[in-house]
């Protein structure tokens, strides 16, 4: 298979995703920890190169490859329920032994699922929420480090409105894979977005105002919450974030920036909230499915995350048809964005042991199948009102006003 990126970058692009996941393992990864790589089948010079990496770090890399599109089209459209629900044997067995996750999302085809019924989307993922659930909590314990990244396609490229040489450069220095030492310069912003995020932390917000031309979303960020930052989640990484109390949003909120969710497109997405949920929804552009999506259950009208992305970290300037991309957007103004519907337990301010289904309704965290992030980058100013009456703006002109 042909090499978009040099060896040379992809040697540094897996280093890179090497520190991810250590940073994320609790006391860092150790000889012979299985290391499972999920990857799809374009992004096989990138797996190549991570598994060579890993064996020279004496650890176990253990290869999973996803449905291509035409595979998923033949699970959704003619399998039976059954056949549509199967989960496979041993996969509970390899992730309660994992150390840590990578998965590289390189797409053949996007919306190549726009013909297809959401609800079979929706059964097929629905069948596997147990086993999701035992990951998750795995992630939230610390004993299993999870980071995901993007390998440039000639599908994402023509979704962006770029050549496919043009989607890998603008990847790339994302990814800060042009710097002499990438993971070094990820460990720098991770020190830095980890400040941020304790400064947030310890303003003692009781509730936030998001204005921009479009914008208007009040919220609290609700009790026993705790600001967290991306880096090493997701490469690139840059955002700081919050689950807020999803009771308390109110006002408007727009998604400027377009959304490919599930394979399917949706653009210029207008959210009213009241009380936290969401009473009057729009699309410019696959309201339909937006509709449907909000149908999934009780919680998908409601808000599980609320984040800001600093401009002067970021190097996200242009759509780049990936949620893992495109929530880190930076640009000229920075950028916000919310998800519907689950929350995120690592916003959590206490040991994670505690924050059983009563706990998370007591607190306000949102409990969904779906969680979907949906994109502003308009010019704004966020404002919060502190417990000892003082009003901070901490976030203007695309960046956090921290002292």
């Amino acid at each position: 298979m042909k090499n978009i990126i040099p060896y040379e970058d992809l040697r540094q692009y897996s280093k890179v995703l090497f520190w991810a996941l250590n940073s994320r393992k609790e006391n860092g990864l150790k000889n012979r920890d299985i290391i499972i790589i999920k990857y799809d089948y374009l992004a096989t010079p990138l797996a190549e190169a991570l598994f060579a990496l890993l064996i020279e770090k004496h650890l176990h890399p253990v290869l999973e490859t996803p449905l291509t599109p035409a595979m998923k089209a033949e699970l959704y459209i003619n399998s039976s329920y059954g056949q549509l629900t199967f989960h496979p044997p041993g996969k509970e067995e390899l992730y309660a032994n994992a150390a840590g996750v990578i998965r590289i999302h390189a797409p053949e085809e996007l919306e190549a699922m726009t013909e297809v019924d959401p609800r079979s989307i929706m059964e097929n993922r629905n069948s596997s929420r147990t086993f999701r659930q035992a990951v998750e909590k795995r992630k939230l314990y610390g004993k299993l480090a999870w980071t995901e990244c993007v390998y440039p396609t000639a599908a994402l490229a023509a979704k962006s409105g770029l050549s496919l040489a043009e989607y890998t450069t603008r990847l790339m220095r994302a990814c800060y894979l042009n710097m002499p030492a990438p993971d070094r310069e990820w460990g720098k912003i991770s020190e830095r977005t980890s400040e941020i995020a304790r400064w947030l932390t310890s303003l003692d917000i009781k509730n936030i105002r998001m204005q921009s031309e479009l914008c208007d979303l009040f919220f609290s960020p609700g009790d026993n919450r705790r600001w967290q930052c991306a880096a090493g989640d997701n490469i690139p990484g840059y955002e700081i974030y919050i689950s807020p109390d999803c009771r308390t949003v109110n006002g408007i909120y727009f998604a400027d920036l377009p959304s490919l969710y599930m394979d399917k497109a949706t653009y210029g997405v207008q959210l009213e909230f009241m009380d936290g949920i969401a009473i009057r929804v729009k699309a410019m552009g696959g309201e339909k499915f937006l509709l449907d999506q909000l149908r999934a259950d009780g919680g998908a009208r409601r808000v599980g995350e609320f984040s800001l992305t600093d401009a002067s970290i970021s190097r996200v300037d242009h759509f780049m048809a990936q949620t893992i991309l495109d929530e880190n957007f930076g640009g000229e103004h920075g950028s916000c964005h919310i998800a519907l519907g689950q929350s995120l337990s690592e916003t959590f301010a206490g040991p994670p042991e505690v924050l059983d289904k009563m706990m998370m309704d007591s607190l306000g965290f949102n409990t969904s199948s779906i969680h979907w992030d949906l994109v502003n980058t308009e010019e704004k100013i966020v404002t919060a009102n502190l417990a000892d009456g003082k009003k901070v703006t901490i976030y203007e002109d695309g960046k956090f006003k921290m002292p």
